[in-house]
């Protein structure tokens, strides 16, 4: 399962655009929840201290995991693509506070009870896994209190669910074929709860208005129930 999954994303990899040097406000290590540079909330909407721990669930090349790093955040970063683990350990080699493990994300989650403060995907595994499995292997593997936060590309009007995904390859091959979930906001609160979540939340990020775009970013946030961490940046309570 795990090497075609990697063959996959290995193909995306070998067509996606690099990470940027620095971004707008010259900073070689930033926190980025959408598809837009520059835009949307930051590193905040962790609830993240120097010394805690953080998993990111598809890492892709590292960017986000380094930005922790650089924070005092132990980070641990899996993804099943070879090639984009060793794109983040060739940008990052200067960031050992980042772990990186070729693992699908739900085999680390079930071997990682109560060890992280945040779990976190951008565009990531929850995007491209059954949350009805995934989401109750994330709980188990945050700590009390600790936080699942997610984006992606909202759902198009009618199709949710299961969906197929394309991902090209060479001009000679077919492309390869990957599923992901498409949910609207009000069904990934009522996952999130089934799983045992609380304080859910789920919105739709609009484009940066210079952008010329129409598509927004999804994003999603819950805690495991327990003792709060620290306050939420919004200043809303989220025990």
């Amino acid at each position: 399962m795990i090497e075609t999954a990697s063959a996959a994303w290995d193909a995306y990899a070998a067509c996606s655009p690099e990470r940027r040097p620095t971004n707008g406000s010259g900073a070689r290590t930033w926190f980025n929840w959408t598809q837009y540079p520059d835009h949307g909330p930051g590193v905040e909407l962790l609830g993240l201290r120097p010394g805690d721990r953080a998993l990111d669930l598809g890492c892709g090349s590292g960017g986000n995991a380094a930005h922790l790093a650089s924070l005092g955040v132990g980070t641990v970063g899996v993804d099943v693509s070879t090639r984009q683990l060793a794109k983040a350990r060739e940008r990052w080699p200067d960031h050992p506070g980042v772990e990186l493990h070729l693992v699908d994300a739900l085999t680390h989650l079930r071997a990682s009870p109560g060890t992280y403060a945040a779990v976190y995907s951008v565009f990531g595994a929850v995007y491209f896994s059954d949350p009805a499995i995934l989401l109750p292997a994330i709980r188990s593997a945050l700590v009390p209190g600790g936080r699942l936060v997610f984006s992606q590309r909202p759902a198009v009007e009618g199709c949710y669910g299961a969906q197929a995904s394309l991902i090209q390859r060479g001009p000679d091959e077919d492309p390869a074929v990957v599923r992901r979930w498409d949910h609207e906001p009000g069904t990934w609160i009522g996952l999130l709860r089934a799983a045992g979540f609380v304080r859910t939340r789920a919105e739709i990020l609009p484009a940066p208005p210079d952008s010329g775009r129409t598509e927004g970013t999804l994003h999603v946030r819950a805690l495991r129930p327990g003792p709060p961490r620290c306050e939420d940046p919004e200043g809303i309570d989220l025990r």
